[in-house]
């Protein structure tokens, strides 16, 4: 299975199936990705991205689930700690520690809470945490599903910063170890080439540091 990062949190898994997490990319577009399915994290409008316009089918939260159904999106709702199978791929919805106003639907319009999710797809599971900070409970999400995988966020300033990401990361003790949410925007400026120093140094972790529409290959 192949893994791109196309910038910012939107990550491109391809393999038996093509799955789009977090379709935003900061200047440019993710229309002609053309996945077979969607996945969304949480609500803020630079993860919901291009979700609506690529009207495929979307994993997401129940809240947000419903605002895309009404948008004519084919959506399947799921929640916090459950797992659902959506083409032959397993999602589960992790729990993450963030905000998440749908700013799509217009002020006050609840996005449920942010999430992360376990993909598991062509033998291999895929962490991708979403925007979070760091808690201690990352360390069940490590025992209880065993990625070979964790996409973690190091920009800062919302959602944690390299430090905690290393924490994060031997945590959940995924063997592959790929920065992403960062150096979009000045606020959330992180050198990723520090933070794969410092995990490869102090653990047996790999950090794979991609260029935004650089992509590598996972196996189990």
């Amino acid at each position: 299975m192949k893994l791109t990062w196309l910038g910012h949190a939107c990550v491109l898994l391809n393999g038996s199936k093509k799955i789009l997490i977090d379709p935003f990319i900061e200047g440019g577009s993710v229309l002609g990705s053309n996945p077979d399915i969607v996945a969304v994290t949480h609500g803020h409008q630079d993860h919901l991205g291009e979700t609506v316009a690529l009207g495929k089918k979307t994993v997401a939260i129940t809240e947000i689930a419903k605002f895309l159904m009404v948008k004519g999106v084919p959506a399947e709702a799921m929640n916090i700690g459950g797992t659902a199978i959506v083409e032959g791929v397993s999602f589960t919805m992790t729990p993450a520690i963030h905000s998440s106003w749908l700013e799509e639907a217009g002020p006050g319009y609840s996005g449920g809470t942010a999430a992360g999710f376990i993909i598991g797809i062509d033998g291999v599971k895929i962490y991708h945490a979403g925007d979070t900070a760091l808690f201690s409970d990352m360390k069940l999400i490590g025992d209880l599903y065993h990625p070979d995988v964790a996409l973690l966020p190091i920009g800062g300033r919302f959602t944690m910063g390299p430090e905690e990401a290393m924490m994060a990361a031997q945590f959940i003790g995924a063997r592959t170890v790929i920065p992403i949410h960062y150096n979009t925007w000045d606020k959330i400026t992180a050198d990723a080439i520090q933070f794969k120093n410092a995990v490869e140094r102090t653990t047996a972790l790999k950090v794979h540091v991609l260029m935004p529409g650089e992509s590598m290959d996972i196996t189990s």
